[in-house]
């Protein structure tokens, strides 16, 4: 079974942090246990240089070498004794020697090589046949005022006593490293708790939008790397649930708006074939089927234009023409339309000629579309302006009409597919919720943009930017 992620982190942090310990203690005890072995060395040490210095001198005798070798040995803690040349120790700074004349350590013969100085390796750890235990051992040669030698001076201190302090001080180190380990292995648990959950809502979620359900969204608890990718995450599901919604109106439009057309055309055309219709008005009903059929033309047409350019099969082949030429022509195609709804255009006549280098077929389009658009919601007895500016870089186009306007919460996806501001298919049957989409890409394509501006009960104006020339 796979370890799910708040696991996989806890259980890494935590092994992270036990190894960081527990290097730390191994560093320690080998900093200290070279700490305590060389204090112990210079303190043997210290004390055979004593004891050696002493037998040079002329006015020493065995009483005060004893009680030299005796006070060194209190203080330091430690066994010094002095041994002649054949092993046999002949002064001792433990207390036995000093009261009975012998101790456990004249009990001994020390071998040969505990009885000459190594200068190369003043320092050692032995038992020299005396103890049952490891002890740190320094020897020095010690000679008398003649420079005669006399022995050897042997200083030792029982390993077990360095081992003991380092154990101690292990132990106080795990000691007062268990609270802030507990505290932290507490904080790191609340700490990826918090982290993964964000995670796992998300994962949940992603489950139930692949069922078709976007009503889940993640709280946002935090403002860091997490509370952003929350915050995406609930943008994400909320342009999905968007789209979707576009999606299933879009479906039903064009259902109605197939059915009706067809419905239509089946009902006059069996009226003719059956006699249902008479001959003098048969020519009247004809008109109504050509209609019926130019917009399901229009339709067809739109979803083929979108088809195309989400594929990218479109090829823009630019050539030079007049923008306000092209702008009038489409105008005067739609002046039955606009005389009908008595609008008024304005700033037509005060648009100046201007040349620009583009795909000619998708800029007509860009502008029918707008042009429509236009048209289809505006008021009656409304009113249509334009204004085009332009410089030796691009062109930017104007079309305003007056009329019930955008709110402004739905602004920002007037541009998505088969997004229509208008929920009602009555108000506006001949609108797929393609044309803007079909706007924005083509002007895309050309380097150009887009933008919206709208007031409620008053107006809305589409801004257009186009290079004055495309590559």
């Amino acid at each position: 079974m796979r370890l799910k992620l708040f696991k996989k982190y806890f259980f890494a942090t935590a092994m992270i942090i036990v190894f960081s310990m527990t290097v730390m203690m191994i560093i320690l005890s080998i900093v200290m246990n070279q700490y305590f072995t060389r204090s112990k060395y210079d303190a043997l040490r210290h004390c055979c240089e004593e004891v050696t210095a002493f037998t040079k001198t002329s006015a020493q005798t065995d009483d005060d070498l004893d009680q030299l070798c005796n006070s060194l040995a209190r203080v330091a803690g430690i066994d010094l004794f002095l041994a002649d040349e054949d092993g046999k120790v002949t002064a001792c700074g433990c207390d036995e020697w000093r009261e009975n004349g012998h101790c456990y350590h004249s009990d001994h013969i020390l071998g040969e090589k505990s009885l000459f100085a190594d200068h190369k390796r003043p320092f050692r750890i032995d038992t020299l046949g005396i103890y049952k235990n490891p002890h740190f051992v320094v020897e020095q040669t010690a000679v008398d005022a003649e420079g005669k030698t006399i022995g050897t001076v042997i200083s030792t201190a029982p390993l077990s006593a360095t081992r003991q302090l380092l154990s101690t001080v292990a132990k106080l180190y795990l000691f007062s490293a268990a609270i802030p380990l507990t505290l932290m292995f507490f904080a790191i648990y609340a700490m990826t708790y918090r982290m993964t959950k964000p995670l796992k809502l998300m994962s949940e979620a992603a489950r139930a939008m692949a069922k078709g359900d976007f009503s889940k969204r993640i709280p946002v608890t935090s403002d860091d790397e997490i509370g952003e990718l929350a915050v995406s995450f609930n943008q994400m599901t909320n342009s999905l649930a968007q789209l979707e919604s576009m999606r299933k109106s879009f479906v039903a439009n064009v259902s109605h708006e197939l059915k009706t057309p067809m419905t239509t055309i089946g009902g006059f055309i069996d009226g003719i074939l059956d006699g249902t219709i008479e001959q003098e008005k048969q020519s009247y009903y004809l008109g109504i089927v050509s209609d019926e059929i130019k917009r399901l033309s229009r339709l067809v047409q739109s979803m083929l234009s979108m088809a195309k350019l989400e594929s990218g099969e479109f090829v823009l082949r630019p050539e030079l023409f007049d923008f306000r030429e092209l702008l009038c022509t489409i105008v005067i195609s739609q002046e039955q339309r606009i005389e009908e709804k008595k609008i008024t255009i304005t700033g037509l006549d005060e648009v100046e000629s201007v040349s620009i280098r583009a795909d000619r077929d998708l800029i007509h389009q860009v502008l029918y579309n707008l042009v429509d658009n236009a048209i289809k919601f505006t008021e009656e007895k409304g009113n249509i302006d334009f204004a085009v500016k332009s410089d030796n870089k691009k062109l930017t186009f104007t079309i305003q009409n007056s009329g019930k306007g955008i709110p402004e919460k739905e602004l920002p996806y007037v541009f998505e597919r088969f997004y229509k501001v208008d929920k009602s298919r009555s108000a506006n049957k001949n609108s797929t919720g393609l044309g803007l989409y079909i706007v924005k890409t083509i002007l895309k394509a050309h380097a150009g943009t887009i933008t919206v501006k709208s007031r409620e009960n008053d107006f809305t104006a589409f801004i257009v930017t186009l290079p004055t020339v495309t590559k």
